[in-house]
């Protein structure tokens, strides 16, 4: 009966991973899109920072989760820095440097991050899947911050035209980088454990 019982506690203890994971992003996504919508940027920035800390400190190798997380953080810096530069993209606050995108968007991006070695580890071995996940909700994720007052949106077509392709492209090399990256390699075993890992 021991035997039995231990794959089934394994997988409400992955299920539960992957659940408390893609809730607590959410949660510091809606934060981010709505302090920058109502001039209080930092406190999006923060509560994506304490995020990403305590999840990389529960990583059990907290160094290759955090390059990662800064991986991921620099493309997406440098990305919607180009798309703010062409005028495709305008933010009501956050902005440092003019012409570049808003720290609170680059904390989004590390935010985003924490979910690829768990609730999104599923797509490992996936890339056209990754792809046409990329194509599809990053465009809507903008759109979303959009309608929240988040962001502006002057070029909508082109706007979302270049967002859809752009995520289409880092979605599968995120999802590489999450397996050289892999701050949660020793966790779990099986089928279901290798899609998500068995903590946040």
């Amino acid at each position: 009966m021991v035997g039995q019982s231990l794959p089934v506690r394994e997988k409400v203890s992955v299920m539960k991973a992957i659940l408390v994971n893609a809730a607590v992003f959410q949660i510091g996504w809606l934060c981010c899109v709505l302090a920058g919508a109502n001039h209080l940027p930092w406190l999006g920035t923060l509560t994506a920072l304490l995020i990403v800390s305590w999840h990389v400190s529960r990583a059990p190798r907290p160094r290759s989760e955090l390059l990662l997380i800064l991986s991921a953080g620099v493309i997406g810096a440098i990305w919607d820095s180009l798309l703010v530069y062409a005028g495709w993209l305008q933010y009501p606050s956050g902005t440092l440097i003019e012409g570049t995108a808003p720290h609170w968007i680059v904390a989004m991006w590390l935010l985003f991050a924490t979910t690829l070695n768990v609730s999104l580890k599923w797509l490992r071995q996936r890339p056209f899947m990754a792809a046409s996940l990329g194509l599809l909700a990053g465009p809507a994720a903008y759109y979303a911050g959009y309608r929240l007052g988040g962001v502006q949106i002057p070029e909508f077509i082109s706007a979302m035209t270049a967002l859809a392709l752009g995520w289409a492209v880092f979605m599968p090399v995120l999802i590489y980088l999450s397996t050289r990256l892999d701050g949660d390699r020793n966790q779990g075993s099986g089928t279901l454990a290798q899609g998500c890992d068995a903590r946040v």
